[in-house]
């Protein structure tokens, strides 16, 4: 059976591949598995057909065979042990992984994630320019704290892995950023996933989806 994951129909990033769905799209151009993709509108995010599959009214959802998975970190964990290429057969290299796969969405993106928010919900808030300095502070040193795990490494446990993968699809948020630029080390290293064939392949088929719909507006 065909896989089938979820993403917006129209994509608030504008095209530039910071959606959910982008590390499973990345995933699977990784491991060589056709997919197909079901494009949500807004609306139909919170409507019963995908709430039964998402609970949350988020994407992007997984479905191959009867099996159905949400969480774009646990469907790239699924993708990586199902299909050959983004695990290593060495139990501790793999184990090894997989824990930078959480470490990246647990302790990496949530800082980033609530300073992106606070732009959107807050920036008018008298009390947005005093919260900012803190925001930063708690990015900068988890930035820190991975840039000197990483030091002169092209990737974070050797080999390219998901935990690589995403990773680097967390940082991903942060270009052009001050905070990112601080850190060489980290771009170099966000610039080599961006620059591997199936990152590109998963890119440009996110891209299209965007362009075709600003088409047709």
């Amino acid at each position: 059976m065909t896989i089938t994951i979820t993403a917006f129909t129209a994509s608030p990033d504008r095209g530039r591949g910071l959606a959910r769905d982008m590390p499973v799209r990345w995933a699977l151009e990784e491991v060589g598995q056709y997919y197909d993709i079901r494009l949500v509108s807004f609306k139909e995010m919170k409507e019963p057909a995908h709430l039964a599959h998402q609970p949350f009214g988020q994407i992007p959802t997984y479905e191959e065979d009867g099996l159905v998975l949400f969480e774009s970190g646990a469907i790239v964990l699924h993708i990586a042990g199902r299909y050959p290429g983004l695990l290593s057969d060495e139990e501790n290299a793999r184990a090894r992984a997989i824990a930078w796969i959480f470490a990246a969405q647990a302790t990496v993106e949530p800082p980033i994630v609530e300073r992106e928010t606070a732009g959107f919900l807050e920036q008018d808030r008298v009390w947005h320019e005093q919260r900012l300095p803190l925001m930063e502070e708690r990015i900068e040193t988890r930035l820190a704290q991975l840039s000197a795990r990483l030091g002169e490494a092209d990737w974070l446990q050797g080999a390219f892995s998901a935990g690589d993968l995403v990773m680097v699809s967390v940082l991903r948020r942060l270009n052009g950023s001050p905070l990112l630029n601080a850190f060489p080390n980290l771009l170099a290293y966000a610039a080599r996933g961006e620059a591997r064939p199936a990152f590109k392949r998963a890119f440009a088929a996110q891209l299209a989806v965007f362009e075709r719909r600003s088409a047709e507006v």
